[in-house]
């Protein structure tokens, strides 16, 4: 179970305002207003969500990433890229790592300033996630 939400400060409801995020229990929960009433939502359901779109982008496209990866490391050996490559493959246990440990807050603001944001409605479904630098459905 996480330690707190993983998007925390990311998180919007469908009317653009920002979910809180609290505890029930030692449960962390994102929080949106519906209507007066304040609905908390289990954190982990939203970031599944999220993580699995960000998975869903990457298939197929492991190759290319790996490479890039490798170019950017500086270490464009084949084992390099093949490790990348088999990390990408297995990137649901990579989640799950990420889950136990969360997103360091500086990186969240990092985020947050590239135009990161994630849109849920008050049931805790994930609208759209808006990806810096991510293609459009629209072509832009």
């Amino acid at each position: 179970m996480p330690r707190e939400p993983l998007f925390a400060g990311l998180v919007l409801d469908e009317f653009g305002n920002p979910a809180q995020t609290a505890f029930i229990g030692d449960e962390p929960c994102y929080v949106v207003n519906d209507a007066g009433f304040r609905r908390h939502i289990p954190s982990e359901q939203v970031d599944r969500q999220v993580l699995k779109q960000i998975a869903d982008l990457m298939k197929g496209s492991e190759g290319i990433i790996s490479e890039q990866t490798a170019k950017m490391l500086g270490q464009e050996d084949v084992f390099t890229k093949a490790a990348i490559e088999q990390q990408l493959k297995n990137i649901d246990k990579q989640f799950d790592q990420l889950m136990k440990t969360g997103i360091p807050e500086d990186a969240r603001a990092y985020l947050g300033m590239m135009g990161f944001k994630v849109i849920i409605n008050v049931h805790g479904e994930v609208l759209n996630v808006d990806q810096p630098g991510a293609a459009s459905d629209d072509g832009e």
